[in-house]
């Protein structure tokens, strides 16, 4: 009788594929999804005011993660900041430049 081999231990913990969760929510999808809803609200011609206080991580990683967002989207928005907001607005000029 052939000895079995003894197999060495994970090193990790392992699970059904299944139930591996899909897609990536990244730590800025929350503020994102929430600014891209009051975009699809507001007027043309209006911008939405984010207050930085209430941004987790710096204006410039919310806007990378809007950026990101838009561009798989295929949507264009633009974006202006001071001291106190970041203003986020729906780019209608450049949709009609590019169609």
């Amino acid at each position: 009788m052939a000895s079995r081999r003894k197999r060495a231990p994970l090193h990790f913990t392992s699970m059904p594929q299944i139930d591996v969760p899909q897609g990536r929510n990244g730590k800025h999808k929350a503020i994102v999804t929430r600014i891209l809803s009051d975009l699809d609200r507001v007027p043309a011609g209006m911008a939405i005011k984010v207050p930085l206080a209430q941004l987790a991580e710096t204006k410039e990683k919310v806007r990378s993660a809007l950026n990101r967002a838009t561009r798989k989207s295929g949507r264009s928005v633009a974006t202006a900041s001071d001291d106190t907001f970041l203003y986020v607005w729906n780019d209608v000029s450049s949709r009609s430049r590019m169609g």
